[in-house]
């Protein structure tokens, strides 16, 4: 009995492996009715899964045809769970250079991480890629 006690206890305090991160990169691939996907250099497509705020940004069809990279992990060979959106795991590469993906509110001056309309004047915001290390 004490055996199993111990065994038991051993598997409550020692926590599971957390998945090796990988970082992925490609051209992000967004059509309706399908789940967002990454083209490999290697024309595989990987079906893309995140968070809220990363599955949100998925679905902005500006974003469609960016390079991106993401950091995450697979979860099957066809699938990648992309890290929590506030460890910046998921930046495109404009004019050969790794940026965030914000929106941003003109009129408000309010800088937003989901794409839609502004949380103060109600319209939509628009694509603001910036600086990772340089975030106002």
């Amino acid at each position: 009995m004490r055996v199993c006690l111990c065994i038991l206890a051993a598997a409550f305090l020692c926590p599971a492996a957390e998945p090796q991160t990988q970082t992925l990169d490609g051209k992000l691939v967004i059509a309706e009715g399908q789940p967002p996907q990454l083209e490999t250099t290697a024309h595989k497509l990987i079906h893309l899964e995140g968070d809220d705020t990363t599955r949100a940004v998925l679905t902005d069809e500006r974003l469609n045809g960016f390079a991106v990279q993401t950091k995450g992990h697979f979860t099957a060979p066809d699938k990648f769970v992309i890290d929590p959106s506030h460890t910046r795991s998921m930046l495109v590469r404009q004019e050969g250079k790794l940026k965030m993906i914000t929106y941003w509110c003109e009129v408000c001056h309010i800088r937003a991480f989901t794409p839609g309309p502004c949380v103060c004047c109600y319209r939509e915001t628009t694509l603001d890629l910036r600086d990772p290390n340089n975030i106002e």
